[in-house]
């Protein structure tokens, strides 16, 4: 049964291709879709699910197939991209609607993205917060990350291996979880110069360079507990599994190779997040691969969460867009 109150939050299981995806909405009115990125939950939008609903908007926050509430299906191949997209139309058709505004962070932004490059007819319009769109295509992925880092190794291939991440994470993944969003966010990020912490020294842990015994400003030890409940119970291989289909997701989508979204867009990214600037090429391509964008917005002294470091301006932004696609 769906869990209500008054004012807040309604959790609901629908199906899916996943077999049930979890939801919390909150609001009435047009559906936004809100896709959270790693290591999360729809716990990342608790910010914008009263203030959308305030704007007059259906603001639906899901758990991502692997994460949560939401299926967890044992085959590594069914977390491609693909298959996310369908878990997202049948999200919009179980709540009886027609189509949805797209929102996403992180991995989300990607599949945002690609919801909306695969299935215009339903996403008419699609946000991305932190990863900018990237048209399919180029290079394999898998073979572009061995080669970052020289001696060192990037943080994706190390996830791309079953079981490896997870040796690291699930002996401690309430500090493991701590360390991760302490080393991305803007307050607690580790100074320049100081080893990068998207990268594994040789014979080392992702661990080792993050920050130990801080917390970032927008997440207190309530806050942690919610995520570490949950990836405690349900264990990180789901969440992981989505590095594990890059390639998968790089063959399945040879037919839009240098496809442009061209619904109407908007990005919201860090200034100080490793997204923004290693992928500024992507974000100053936006002319060609978002012809839609409304806006491009780089916020000061903001990580890589920038709807949990800075929820009152990513709000503000979000609503201001949304209204001008009404």
């Amino acid at each position: 049964m769906p869990q209500t109150s008054a004012t807040g939050p309604t959790h609901r299981l629908v199906p899916s291709p996943a077999g049930r995806t979890h939801l919390v909405e909150q609001g009435d009115g047009p559906l936004v879709l809100l896709l959270h990125g790693f290591p999360e939950s729809w716990y990342a939008w608790r910010h914008q699910l009263p203030a959308l609903a305030a704007a007059g908007y259906r603001a639906v926050a899901v758990d991502v197939r692997g994460y949560g509430r939401s299926s967890r299906p044992v085959a590594v191949e069914s977390y491609r991209m693909r298959e996310l997209v369908e878990d997202n139309v049948a999200v919009v058709r179980a709540l009886g609607e027609r189509s949805a505004v797209v929102v996403g962070h992180d991995w989300g932004a990607s599949i945002a993205a690609t919801s909306a490059l695969l299935r215009p007819e339903v996403f008419r319009a699609v946000g991305l917060l932190s990863v900018p769109y990237t048209p399919p295509g180029g290079p394999r992925p898998g073979e572009v990350f061995a080669r970052m880092g020289g001696d060192e190794e990037f943080y994706v291939s190390y996830f791309q291996e079953p079981g490896r991440a997870e040796a690291e994470i699930e002996p401690d993944v309430r500090g493991w979880l701590a360390g991760y969003y302490a080393a991305l966010s803007a307050d607690t990020m580790p100074e320049a110069g100081a080893p990068d912490p998207h990268f594994v020294g040789p014979g080392g842990r992702l661990r080792d360079r993050f920050p130990v015994g801080r917390l970032p400003h927008w997440l207190d030890e309530a806050d942690l507990d919610i995520y570490a409940g949950e990836f405690e119970r349900t264990g990180m291989t789901g969440a992981l599994n989505r590095y594990r289909n890059m390639d998968r997701d790089w063959e399945d989508l040879t037919g839009f190779a240098g496809a442009p979204v061209t619904q109407p867009s908007l990005f919201i990214g860090g200034g100080l997040d490793a997204s923004t600037t290693w992928l500024a090429d992507a974000i100053e391509a936006f002319p060609a691969t978002l012809p839609g964008l409304a806006a491009s917005h780089i916020l000061k002294g903001c990580g890589h969460f920038p709807q949990q470091e800075q929820p009152d301006e990513t709000n503000r932004l979000l609503i201001e867009w949304l209204a001008g696609l009404r």
